[in-house]
């Protein structure tokens, strides 16, 4: 293995997923196109070309069901950010929902958050010299 390139989100719809993910988060639309009667969607993060999250629509009751759940009682991923704190500010003058205020611990400095479906996404700066 050499590196993880793609990570899969279920989504209700494209187009809400994809204006929370880059207004409020900060990610940028990499890739957006008719994929036969579907679309092809991914974001990054900026900067970022090693990983991309793909959109997927829910369009079974089993994909339905996910929704929102993809991480089960885990964050179902973290964003590694420069500064936690401006960030928290930032997105919650959004209207991002967190669970609570960042936090330092031995890891770093960081906190809970909600996207737009109820999944949890880890928020975390660095410690201080750490590589």
């Amino acid at each position: 293995m050499n590196t993880l390139g793609l990570v899969s989100l279920i989504v209700r719809d494209y187009d809400e997923a994809i204006d929370f993910y880059t207004s409020k988060l900060g990610f940028v639309v990499a890739e957006d196109a008719a994929f036969g009667e579907d679309r092809w969607v991914t974001l990054q993060a900026p900067g970022s070309k090693d990983v991309a999250i793909a959109l997927h629509r829910a369009q079974q009751d089993a994909d339905r069901a996910l929704v929102g759940k993809q991480g089960g009682s885990f964050p179902l991923f973290g964003l590694k950010v420069d500064d936690c704190i401006a960030e928290y500010q930032r997105m919650r003058a959004l209207g991002v929902t967190f669970h609570g205020e960042p936090e330092v611990q031995f890891y770093g400095t960081g906190v809970l958050l909600d996207d737009l479906y109820g999944n949890t996404i880890y928020l975390n700066q660095e410690p201080a010299g750490a590589p």
